[in-house]
């Protein structure tokens, strides 16, 4: 049952509030879709808690000033709507999935995400290079999920060098993220589980390292913090009794 209600709120929230994005996309300026994607994202966050799912938020005060670069780990698609809330203005890296959906387009364009071509090659790092670099000039922090795809709670895929390669181009630090909302909300799946879910800011990673040590450096942190996010949640679980497909 909860899954279900989720499931409709969720895609009758989507629809409106994509509508109400593309129409203020028609207007000057960023400021009237910015303030829809946040609302929507705001939406989502509490429509998450709605079914029990209990975000929290760690280690803001390892923030630097802006700007900076996020490198969260993604293994739910609700992380892009708690990170979102986090901040006033972002310029997100997204993959050119997004732009089939009907008026998505040109919300992305209007709010300055970097699209790229999910397919990759020197073709999508050229694109990300030059899309990074408008937002580098407009200096918005900027979010990058470094493994490039959803994965499953447990599971780690390779840092890709496009974030790397940001960071040389900006000379920004880059802080890793750890989460353990997949462990309620797992990937695009229709189940979701009541419990805590973790948001952890790390400590950021200066620039000036060479590609191999900033990659590896990222990727353990993500890798390390996550894990003991998720043992924490299914510790809680344990406790709590709460029972998984």
């Amino acid at each position: 049952m909860r899954a279900f209600f989720f499931a409709v709120v969720f895609w009758w929230v989507s629809i409106l509030y994509v509508f109400m994005a593309a129409v203020l996309a028609l207007t000057p300026g960023r400021a009237g879709v910015r303030w829809a994607v946040k609302r929507y994202s705001r939406r989502m966050v509490q429509l998450m808690m709605l079914v029990g799912i209990q975000p929290e938020v760690r280690g803001r005060e390892r923030l630097p000033p802006p700007p900076f670069i996020v490198a969260p780990k993604h293994s739910s698609y609700g992380d892009g709507f708690v990170m979102y809330v986090q901040f006033d203005d972002v310029a997100f890296v997204t993959g050119d999935h997004l732009e089939r959906f009907p008026l998505v387009p040109k919300v992305l364009e209007k709010l300055g995400a970097i699209v790229i071509d999910n397919c990759g090659g020197p073709d999508a790092r050229k694109d990300l290079a030059a899309s990074f670099a408008r937002a580098a000039d407009e200096k918005r922090i900027v979010l990058i999920y470094p493994e490039g795809h959803l994965t499953k709670v447990g599971e780690h895929k390779r840092i890709r060098a496009g974030v790397w390669h940001m960071q040389e181009t900006s000379q920004w630090p880059v802080v890793p993220v750890a989460t353990s909302l997949g462990l309620r909300w797992q990937e695009q799946d229709y189940a979701k589980y009541p419990g805590p879910a973790v948001i952890e800011f790390l400590d950021p990673i200066p620039p000036g390292l060479g590609k191999d040590e900033m990659v590896e450096r990222l990727g353990e942190a993500i890798r390390t913090n996550t894990d003991r996010l998720i043992e924490e949640g299914r510790v809680w679980d344990r406790a709590k009794g709460v029972e998984r497909r």
